[in-house]
């Protein structure tokens, strides 16, 4: 990212579909074409990892770090590739088009999923598939087994198997590959179908001079498929549960901290491993995308271990990461590495020392950059550096519109207008925001959605620290249109990006 540019962030999810939720299929395209239009040359997307119900369909939250959603699997393209008949998609659920209803979303694709799977075993030998389950044989074998043995056990976490299947012990194995083979087959044919999909888009994207920025979670949920693959790399006790937690400590908003209850790295295991695991997670997701987000950023110098079983985070303590071991590995035998870093919140000083020594970018969220001494702001525009991405929010943030509204109080509105020179109305404050972004020094601007459309709270991405109502929004197809993007196509031009 060393010129200046520009880009959107919409997840897939969030593309309208008349099937639920935002997928891989014909709106995906048109949304491309849009983009490429508007003289854009990011679109960045959350992460493409598994989402169920259990983890409340986040894509933080996933039972693998190298498989793909297949929910994103589009019905539209199954039918043009053979899997589906027409007839198969013709009467679809009355989806709501502003919302995604996971549940509904969940059972009807399902019941197209079988349908697909039965055709296709019918089928001669494929060799796309084949060579897929070939290259892919270091995780698509495991991942394959671990979700028939979730159905087969009732949704239990692995951890709560029989001890044989759960200590992965060889007769185990070959009895439940032996018990749930056609389960498995069936895992494994959808995650072809959603990689020949998704290569496809790329594919499109790469023709119309569009990169894909993609993200990855720093922690892995417990009830995934890589520690029961891979217990050792995690601290886990004899009966594999957590012996620690991750977290953040006590600060000025939280007198307990936060506790996320992800299990921690056993850094040692991967050091002495060679970081086998990190590299091939981050191989397999830049296979995926063009540039990559690293999410909590933080965790690769230091990270806050909580005792499991604790109730607070209260009695946590800082451990140190060998992220510099880990990128230098990863830097040796790639011409470079286009990761961004995310770098907010209370960051100290060696992890900007990291991120300056191999060069790493980090992100500068506009609707930060108005309280305190706006002067020295890190994220306030004039202040936001070249080798910097700057964003009016994030996934996490409430939208500008939202912000404005309901979150800045008179104070901080003040200074924000004596800061662009005047008072402006709720209805305009995106514009401005978006126009400080685009003027900024920052290499590279990428803007949400519903900043772009000017939308308001309903329209929220994630509200973190809760459980219900996230991931869930979706842009109706009447606001995907031309008249979007026009205004932003000339902010992106006037200020010399794209």
């Amino acid at each position: 990212m060393n010129r200046r540019s520009s880009g959107v962030l919409l997840h897939v999810t969030s593309l309208p579909s008349p099937y639920g939720i935002g997928d891989l299929g014909p709106a995906a395209y048109r949304f491309v074409d849009l983009l490429s239009r508007a003289g854009q040359r990011y679109w960045q997307i959350l992460p493409l990892n598994p989402t169920c119900p259990e983890f409340a369909n986040s894509p933080y939250q996933s039972t693998s770090a190298f498989a793909g959603n297949t929910w994103l699997i589009s019905p539209e393209q199954m039918v043009a590739d053979g899997f589906l008949a027409p007839e198969d998609i013709a009467d679809p659920p009355d989806f709501p088009a502003d919302r995604v209803d996971y549940r509904a979303v969940l059972d009807y694709k399902n019941g197209l999923f079988d349908t697909a799977f039965e055709r296709f075993k019918g089928r001669d030998s494929d060799f796309r598939y084949e060579d897929f389950a070939a290259d892919n044989t270091s995780w698509l074998n495991d991942y394959a087994i671990f979700m028939a043995l979730r159905e087969r056990f009732s949704g239990k976490v692995w951890g709560d198997w029989p001890a044989g299947i759960r200590d992965r012990h060889d007769e185990a194995l070959r009895k439940y590959g032996t018990e749930l083979a056609d389960r498995i087959f069936r895992e494994k044919f959808l995650q072809y179908v959603f990689d020949r999909q998704w290569e496809t888009l790329k594919k499109h994207c790469r023709m119309r001079h569009l990169q894909i920025v993609g993200d990855i979670p720093f922690y892995l949920t417990y009830d995934s498929v890589d520690l029961w693959a891979n217990p050792r790399l995690f601290k886990l006790d004899e009966q594999k549960k957590p012996t620690a937690v991750a977290g953040v400590p006590p600060d000025m908003f939280s007198d307990a901290g936060q506790l996320w209850g992800n299990p921690v790295y056993n850094w040692d295991a991967h050091r002495e491993r060679g970081f086998g695991w990190w590299e091939s997670r981050i191989d397999r997701t830049l296979a995926l995308v063009d540039r990559l987000r690293l999410d909590h950023f933080r965790g690769f110098v230091q990270f806050w271990e909580v005792p499991a079983g604790e109730e607070t985070a209260r009695n946590g303590h800082w451990v140190d990461a060998p992220g510099r071991d880990l990128f230098t590995l990863l830097a040796r035998s790639r011409s470079c590495l286009p990761i961004i870093a995310e770098d907010l919140g209370h960051i100290t000083p060696d992890v900007h020392e990291m991120m300056a020594y191999f060069g790493f970018p980090g992100m500068k969220i506009l609707t930060f950059g108005f309280s305190g001494d706006v002067a020295q702001n890190p994220h306030a525009p004039h202040n936001i550096t070249e080798g910097s991405v700057a964003y009016t929010g994030t996934h996490d943030n409430n939208t500008v519109r939202g912000w404005f509204g309901r979150e800045v109080p008179d104070d901080q509105k003040n200074l924000l207008f004596r800061y662009i020179g005047g008072p402006v109305s709720g209805d305009e404050i995106h514009r401005i925001l978006i126009r400080l972004a685009m003027l900024s020094p920052a290499d590279t601007v990428i803007v949400p959605m519903q900043d772009i459309l000017g939308l308001g709270e309903e329209a929220r991405m994630n509200r973190p620290g809760t459980t219900e109502g996230n991931w869930e929004w979706r842009l109706r197809p009447d606001q995907a249109g031309e008249e979007s993007m026009r205004e932003f196509a000339e902010v992106t031009g006037i200020y010399g990006r794209g």
